[in-house]
Order: structure tokens, then sequence, then C-alpha cells
């Protein structure tokens, strides 16, 4: 059997769909009509021989297949992009001040900056970490160039790089007492997490007692790793010392995404962009 070689234009029609969440908004993105983003994905389902998406009353959804295509198509259009960023471009250099919500993969963050690093040595990276509300608010001062944080509910703004799961943690072999409020560790208000988690428990009739609050995200989870609390995480960030805790409301679902460049010209976003998407698929 002769494997069929993917066309990239396909793929890139296909991730578009998947993150914008139709085909109406991936043609705006990608400057064509409706139809035409439809049959690309049509081309693609009928040269794997599998349905991508399966088509709902109230839009679409990725199938299975179209799940496990997913990671593949991004890490193809990302390896794709760079090569023809290394071939054609001009090299990045200059200053780039990037904030960095602390939700963003904790562990990993310093490891995938410093490869980032290695690969645009021209670029001078500036960092800081913190709440993704206040670095926004530090972007829009003009205090930062770029935001890698959280989108808020009904917002549209900002490039996805990925959406992860909010969870549960506490430390392994903790248990909250039935008959006492859930003892939790949070973050102050404000936090997108610590809205979505109180409400979660709020409409579950959960009685909770916030017992710990702390303004930095290692703070909250040394709480939770000290069998003091129970803490909601990203599932992308999860640390050590800490697993999922069971039987608590679900707490959605986050946006990560990059501010601050809306109209595209910065030469910066698009490879920062696709090395961030290849590392969590690889991660």
């Amino acid at each position: 059997m002769r494997i069929p070689d993917l066309d990239l234009d396909l793929l890139r029609g296909f991730v578009a769909v998947a993150e914008r969440g139709g085909f109406t908004a991936a043609g705006e993105v990608l400057g064509l009509t409706q139809s035409a983003v439809s049959l690309k994905v049509k081309r693609l389902e009928d040269l794997l021989g599998k349905p991508v998406f399966q088509r709902l009353s109230r839009g679409i959804a990725l199938t299975r297949e179209g799940e496990t295509l997913l990671g593949y198509a991004r890490r193809m259009l990302a390896l794709n992009d760079e090569a023809v960023r290394r071939m054609i471009a001009a090299p990045v250099a200059g200053r780039l001040r990037l904030g960095v919500a602390d939700h963003f993969v904790p562990r990993n963050l310093a490891p995938m900056l410093a490869a980032f690093m290695r690969d645009y040595p021209e670029l001078r990276l500036e960092v800081e970490v913190g709440r993704s509300h206040e670095l926004r608010a530090a972007m829009q001062n003009g205090a930062l160039d770029l935001v890698i944080g959280k989108r808020r509910d009904g917002e549209t703004a900002g490039r996805l790089v990925f959406t992860e799961d909010i969870i549960w943690v506490a430390a392994p072999g903790f248990a909250a007492p039935p008959e006492r409020p859930l003892p939790l560790a949070m973050l102050p208000q404000g936090c997108m997490f610590r809205e979505r988690a109180l409400a979660a428990l709020a409409r579950a009739g959960r009685a909770f007692d916030i017992v710990y609050t702390s303004a930095s995200l290692l703070g909250v989870a040394a709480a939770a790793q000290a069998g003091f609390a129970v803490t909601v995480l990203g599932r992308q960030g999860l640390l050590p010392g800490v697993v999922e805790y069971p039987g608590l409301p679900e707490a959605g679902s986050a946006q990560m995404c990059i501010f601050g460049d809306e109209t595209r010209q910065s030469p910066i976003i698009e490879p920062l962009i696709s090395f961030l998407r290849g590392s969590m698929d690889t991660a």
C-alpha cells in the first residue's frame, strides 16, 4: 500500500478550524471563504479515509482521529515554517519584553525559553512572570511587548497557543473530611482559575473554606504539596508532589494565548507561537 503525502495547505486549514472552532472563523484567519475551508477539510478527510470533525447541531468537534492528527499537524506545520524562515527570512533580532503567566507550564517554562534562545541567538529576551491580567495591563501601558496568558470568557483577543483542562490537585493520599468545608489554597481575587473553581463548587453546593492565599502559583502549589489544602492547576502545569484530586465538580478549561500583536507586525510572534506549540505537543 502506498502511503499518501499529506498536503500542508490542507493541514493548515484543518488546524485553523480546530483552533477557531468553526469553518467561518477559520476562513477569516486564512483569508478564505467558509466553503473554501470546508472543501480543504473534505479533501483531507478523503485523503485519510476518516472524518476529522463531527458535525454537530451547534458546531463541530474533533473526532478521535482528528485529535490524533491535530498534534501531528501542528508539528509538521511548525517544522515547515521553521525551515522556510531559516531559508528565506531575515534573522530575528532585537529586544523582546515578554510577560508570561505563571500558570503557563511552570515546570517547563525556563527550559523552553532557553531552547528558544538557542534557536534565535540574536534576540535579546527579557521575561517577566506574573498574573495574566496584571501582565496584560503592563503591556497596555507599554512596559511589555507580548504576553502569554489566559483568555477570559467571551474574549476573542490574542493568538491561541493551546487549550488545557483546569483540574483539582492535592498531595498524594490527601482526603478532605466530608463533614467539613473543603480547604482550598488559591491565588488572590482576579485569578480566572480561582473564579472557575469557586463557581464550580457553588453550583455543586459544596462548602469550602479558603485557608491559604498566595500571589504566587508556586506558593499555592506548595500548600497543596504539604497536604494543607486542595487547589486548581492547568493540566499542562501539573507540578511534582501533587496529583489530580477526584470527586470535585469540573472547573472547565482555559485558553492560553499570546497577546500584543493582533496585527501580526512582529517578526518574532510566528516563530514563538510555532515553537511553543511544538514544545507542548512533544512535552
